[in-house]
């Protein structure tokens, strides 16, 4: 299998799931930037558009990043990232989808929509008049989320997770692109600084991320 790959805090979730995981993927480059993810070639294997996909040797394509990461856990289940029983995988689960509707998905559309608006008005439809308030709600979804993990290391528990991944990628994109990590946050602004910390935060970065200046 190989990884459809290229800047973004999308591929970059997928590689450092896979970095934490001790997976190495293949991978075949491609233009985010400059928009290849939305030429016939790619959207012939991901109708979607969206970066990253994955393609099996048999020639299917696993797109959406929470799906590849769980297809990569099946294909190997230790260590675990999603659960090692149906309980772990539920809570993971859970916590997944907490943080993509609450937070990043909310952050990512603020992006698109305001600083990231060149990049994505022809791809597609945005709402500049969103931005602001997508902002203040990915706000009150970070400050919920600052609540919910006094206490502990990681979002979903006491081991790192899909969920942290999740979170870690959007948040570290963001901070460069008009949505800072707060510092009256201090259970979550811990924990993004052990996040950082990690071996697989730096690893994960694609060699494009210095001169395009975002973590991606």
């Amino acid at each position: 299998m190989k990884l459809l790959n290229s800047f973004g805090p999308n591929p970059r979730l997928v590689r450092m799931f896979a970095l934490e995981k001790g997976m190495e993927l293949p991978a075949v480059e491609h233009d985010l930037m400059g928009g290849e993810n939305r030429a016939e070639p790619y959207l012939k294997k991901n109708p979607g558009g969206q970066m990253p996909a994955l393609e099996l040797d048999d020639g299917t394509v696993i797109a959406e990043t929470v799906t590849i990461c769980e297809y990569l856990e099946e294909m190997q289940p230790l260590p675990a990232l999603v659960g090692t029983n149906p309980v772990e995988r539920a809570n993971t689960r859970m916590w997944v989808r907490r943080v993509e509707l609450n937070v990043t998905e909310n952050m990512y559309n603020a992006f698109r929509y305001a600083e990231g608006i060149e990049i994505f008005r022809n791809r597609m439809v945005c709402i500049p008049e969103a931005a602001d308030g997508l902002k203040k709600k990915a706000r009150a979804g970070r400050e919920w989320l600052d609540g919910l993990i006094a206490g502990r290391d990681f979002i979903a528990g006491d081991k790192i997770s899909l969920a942290d991944i999740v979170l870690y990628c959007c948040m570290d994109f963001a901070k460069d692109v008009g949505q800072p990590i707060e510092d009256d946050l201090p259970n979550l602004k811990a924990w993004y600084d052990r996040m950082h910390a990690r071996p697989s935060a730096s690893g994960s970065l694609h060699a494009a991320a210095p001169q395009i200046k975002m973590a991606g």
